[in-house]
Parts: C-alpha cells; sequence; structure tokens
C-alpha cells in the first residue's frame, strides 16, 4: 500500500509528489498521469508563474533550471477601450518588482517547467506511471483503493486529483460542484513581433473579453484572447490571413509587425468551484478544486498554492504519527485554501463580468477606479504583492521559500 497517490501528472501534480517525498522521503509516493510518455514534449503553451511559486521551485533546487527559459515581466499595463478605437489610454500601471531581483513573475514554458518537475521526481524516486487513468475510486476505511484504466487497483493511506477541471476522481468520491458557463473561450496561442516587449504585459479590457499579451523570451508574446464561444470557434478555424487581421486589430502597431506562430487552440471558459476540497482519503488540488477564469492570471497559482499547504499538512501529520488520509487532518488543508479560493473565484467572475461589456456608464466607473488605483502607491503595491503570493503573512512555508 502507498502512502499517497497523486492522480495527474501536470504541474500540480508533480509539484505536490515533490514537495511531500523531499520533506518526508520515507513516505511512498507515485503519480499516475493518463498521457502516454512523451505528450508533455509536444506543448507548446507558456504560463504565468508568481514570485511565490519561484520561491517554491527554489526549495525544490530546481530553478537554476528553470530560470534560463523563464522571462521576467517587469510591468503590467492595463488599458480599457473598444477594439475599433484608435488610441487605447492606459488606465493603471504597476511595476514588476515585489523585492530586489525578484519580479511579481515569470512566463515560463510548459515545457521546461513540466521537465525540472519530472526530473526532481526522478531525484526523489517518484514513480510516474503513464497512460493510465482512475476509473474507480472506493474507500475502504484503512485506505483508499483506486481502479485504474489498466484493470490494475491501487491502494493508498490518501488520493489527490489533480486531473483538471473535469475531474474524473472528483465525480467518484462524490463531491460536488458549483459550476457555471460564461459563454466565452480563451483563445492561446504565440505571435512573433519585430520589436522588443521589454518584459511589459499587457491586458487590454475589451467589450468581448480581457486580451492579455505576455512577453516570452525573444521578440515573441503569449496570448490569452477572450472572445464570445462562437467568435472564438470562428477564429480558430479560420485560414492565417482572417485569423492575423482580427490579431492585429487587437494587437495594434506598438511592437511592429506581427505573425501568429505556431498552434492556435481555444478553451471554453467558467467558474467551477467544488463543495468540499476534501472526503475521507482524498484531497482536491488545482483544477480539479477550482477552475476561474484566467482574467487575472491566477488559475495555476491557485494551484500551486494548494500543493504548498496540502504538502505542509501532510508532513506535519506525518511527523506527530497522525493517519495522513483522515478526515480530521485534511480539513486543516481545506480551512486554509476555501476562502482563498472562494475570494479568488469570487474576485475574477465579478471583473469578467464588469469588463467584457460596452455599457458606457459601467465603463466610465471602472475607468474612473482604476485611474485611482494608479494614483494610490500603497494600494497598488498591496495589488501587486497579493498578485505575487507574498502578501498573506499566513502563507505556507514553501512559499515564502522555506523548507517544511
Amino acid at each position: 500500500m502507498l502512502d499517497l497517490l497523486i492522480v495527474g501528472g501536470g504541474y500540480v501534480g508533480l509539484s505536490a509528489a515533490v514537495a511531500v517525498k523531499q520533506a518526508a522521503p520515507h513516505l511512498s509516493v507515485e503519480v499516475i498521469e493518463a498521457a502516454p510518455e512523451g505528450a508533455w514534449q509536444k506543448d507548446p503553451r507558456a504560463s504565468a508563474i508568481i514570485a511565490a511559486a519561484t520561491k517554491m521551485m527554489e526549495v525544490f533546487g530546481i530553478w537554476g533550471r528553470i530560470a534560463p527559459e523563464a522571462q521576467p515581466i517587469t510591468r503590467m499595463i492595463v488599458t480599457d477601450s473598444k477594439t475599433s478605437d484608435p488610441v487605447r489610454p492606459v488606465f493603471l500601471t504597476f511595476d514588476g518588482a515585489v523585492e530586489e531581483g525578484r519580479p511579481f513573475a515569470h512566463m515560463i514554458p510548459n515545457v521546461a517547467m513540466v521537465g525540472a518537475l519530472r526530473e526532481a521526481c526522478e531525484k526523489a524516486g517518484i514513480a510516474i506511471r503513464h497512460g493510465v487513468r482512475a476509473v474507480g475510486f472506493k474507500n475502504t476505511g484503512p485506505s483508499a483503493e483506486l481502479s485504474l484504466s489498466d484493470g490494475s487497483v491501487v491502494s493508498a493511506r490518501l488520493v489527490v486529483a489533480c486531473d483538471g477541471v473535469r475531474s474524473k476522481l472528483r465525480d467518484m468520491a462524490g463531491i460536488k460542484t458549483v459550476t457555471w458557463d460564461y459563454g466565452q473561450s480563451g483563445i492561446v496561442t504565440t505571435v512573433e513581433h519585430e520589436r522588443p516587449h521589454d518584459g511589459a504585459a499587457e491586458e487590454h479590457f475589451l467589450p468581448s473579453g480581457p486580451f492579455a499579451i505576455l512577453p516570452l523570451k525573444g521578440n515573441r508574446s503569449s496570448l490569452v484572447w477572450t472572445e464570445r464561444t462562437a467568435d472564438a470557434d470562428r477564429l480558430v478555424a479560420a485560414d492565417d490571413l482572417v485569423f492575423e487581421e482580427e490579431l492585429e486589430r487587437r494587437f495594434g502597431h506598438k511592437l511592429g509587425q506581427i505573425r501568429a506562430s505556431g498552434d492556435r487552440r481555444a478553451f471554453p471558459l467558467g467558474l467551477t468551484l467544488a463543495r468540499e476540497f476534501v472526503a475521507p482519503r482524498i484531497a482536491l488540488a488545482g483544477d480539479a478544486a477550482h477552475g476561474i477564469h484566467p482574467i487575472s492570471g491566477q488559475g495555476l497559482n491557485l494551484g500551486f498554492k494548494d500543493v504548498a499547504a496540502l504538502a505542509e499538512t501532510i508532513v506535519d501529520a506525518d511527523r506527530l504519527g497522525l493517519d495522513i488520509g483522515d478526515l480530521n487532518v485534511l480539513e486543516r488543508y481545506q480551512t486554509w485554501r476555501r476562502f482563498d479560493t472562494f475570494r479568488m473565484g469570487v474576485t475574477t467572475d465579478v471583473l469578467n463580468r464588469m469588463f467584457s461589456n460596452d455599457f458606457t456608464p459601467l465603463r466610465v466607473i471602472r475607468d474612473v477606479g482604476l485611474g485611482l488605483v494608479d494614483r494610490l502607491p500603497g494600494l497598488k503595491s498591496y495589488f501587486i504583492r497579493e498578485a505575487a503570493g507574498t502578501a498573506n503573512g499566513g502563507a505556507p512555508k514553501l512559499l515564502a521559500g522555506q523548507a517544511i
């Protein structure tokens, strides 16, 4: 019987495995992943990683491997306009540093992050099984039994579901969710441009939804482009000429000529919050616990916060000789994470509803609000530290750069 079985081999699942195994090497930890071996190497996307998460990667000993591929975000620019506006006034800017030499976030290619985490798993002796998925979950009392698609059955004192926003394991454990669809999709692609971005990220609030430009290494940027679902599907299916014409209308000419490169994909956007983060012998982490709108760029980073809190909960319980899968132990993790997650879900929901429209009175109110924040350095500093994950004094140790 395993001590810990993690379902899902993405950022969150691998991070959870490394966090627990490094702090408690005697615990047996295994990861199962539905995708075949090597599939992660074909992921063209990049993700925004906040400062607190980079501190956790430093504790894992892998930031030195990731850093050469990471693009620091040195500045954040926020505008609010119509797509057709010839000039987009800047209402809010944030400097990117939260402390000396540490920007509030980095853009990191997914292959660099997953590759480093997989190496850390290998070094720690964590087995990763590919091409299998959970098809059954049963709580037997002293352990959980997980039936897998290859016909095998695995027992563990604790199972952690990191299998995404449509988590099958969450459903099998009987954990309900609150969910609704925004009627929007996020188009994700990469853009090459003529002039350098100088590390600046931009978020343009447009009537159909936010249009985020996130800097990558070189003269490249990653886009998270929100449109109504039917329009997003049409754009993704369009030929390159039509797609780039629509892209240019939103991107503008500040970085010279642009060209869409690589794949373009559209992902449906909605809000999903698990009613419970834990049940006997199981805990949810990452998108299995919460799926939020990308308007704040915090979805993945909420998952890293889950990892830090759950790992500390597990390791502390183990050191006290407690059962790591007992519901009373897991309640500490739920208490630690549920309010923060609910707050972020409500915040992103309100922001999306407030900014994804062209109702003139509301537009005036929100622009005045952005302008006021821009003129209050103390409030701006708080917001940037909150976004970086460094504002909360009660944060888990890993997010402060401390070993558990």
